[in-house]
């Protein structure tokens, strides 16, 4: 068993990996400054003697021992990295020098969680590895979208300079329990929405398209990325590559709900993609993964996550 850290631990995906790696028995700090994390999703980790949790910022140095670093801190949803976009970029790039820092001192493995948003607004699909993206460097989302693409340039020059043991995968989007809210993500938007009766809100004409992976896909395929062979350092895409348009959603969370909200329209935000979909050959390849829950499924368990939320 490993010593492994873990920053945006109480995030919505980093609970879910803390939770995978305490109950295998691994020795796990779950480290976060909770701006978007929070104490309730690790809650139920706090009796084990293996679990350990630390207020900190990644922008901030730490100094500890461990065997591997899982680093995703980093607010995701655009309402949440658009709130103070300079903090966003500073996470990113002085987050990663950080980690990457620690990393090198103690000889452990890091994985960076990046993100399909490296892609920008794509003009090949679906989206694979080698495609080198179409990213406007001046715009609402770019202090999200170039903070982890410098990232990514980090861990790789960490790993030519240094021979850092490095792994990088490229999350697309994930959905689940522990979801926020009011974290601004189409799939959380769309079930509150949804179980308070409120008209459901769709930007644009609806016909912008994304693929919607279930939570437990994603950590089974961090965790593969992980502990995959040496000299492996990726990127790697993880997310379903099943395709819907906005619209589709919004008509399936309706379903699945029985809400009788109505499905409005508003004005496309800037920059927001048209498209969005992974090519997963590599990670079928190299880690032998792919996604197995389907979006009924999956959001059948987001939405009885969520009910739960929108009564208390």
């Amino acid at each position: 068993m490993k010593r492994i850290l873990v920053t945006g631990g109480a995030g919505f995906i980093g609970s879910h990996l803390c939770k995978r790696l305490v109950e295998e028995g691994n020795e796990v700090i779950c480290l976060d400054n909770f701006f978007t994390g929070s104490k309730k999703n690790v809650k139920n980790l706090l009796d084990y003697d293996n679990f350990e949790l630390i207020r900190h910022d990644v922008t901030k140095e730490i100094n500890l021992e461990i065997d591997q670093i899982y680093n995703l801190a980093c607010p995701a949803s655009p309402p949440h990295y658009q709130y103070n976009p300079i903090k966003t970029a500073k996470t990113s790039v002085m987050g990663a020098i950080n980690m990457l820092g620690l990393a090198k001192r103690v000889h452990a493995r890091i994985l960076q969680a990046s993100t399909s948003e490296v892609y920008g607004d794509p003009e090949v699909h679906p989206q694979p590895e080698s495609y080198r993206g179409c990213v406007n460097p001046i715009g609402i989302r770019s202090c999200y979208d170039e903070g982890k693409r410098m990232a990514e340039t980090l861990f790789f020059d960490y790993y030519r300079q240094h021979g850092l043991d490095i792994k990088v995968i490229r999350i697309f989007n994930t959905y689940g329990p522990n979801m926020h809210p009011e974290d601004g993500r189409v799939v959380s938007n769309f079930i509150v929405q949804a179980l308070k009766g409120e008209d459901i809100t769709v930007y644009g004409d609806g016909s912008q398209t994304r693929s919607f992976c279930y939570v437990d896909d994603l950590i089974e395929g961090m965790y593969r990325m992980m502990n995959s062979r040496d000299g492996f350092t990726g990127p790697v895409n993880l997310g379903n590559p099943g395709e819907y348009t906005i619209l589709e959603l919004a008509e399936k969370v309706i379903k699945l709900t029985g809400s009788k909200s109505e499905i409005i329209r508003m004005p496309l935000p800037s920059d927001d993609p048209a498209q969005r979909r992974p090519a997963i050959d590599l990670a079928g390849k190299e880690l032998n993964w792919k996604p197995h829950i389907m979006l009924e499924d999956g959001l059948g368990r987001t939405i009885d996550y969520f009910r739960e939320v929108v009564e208390a």
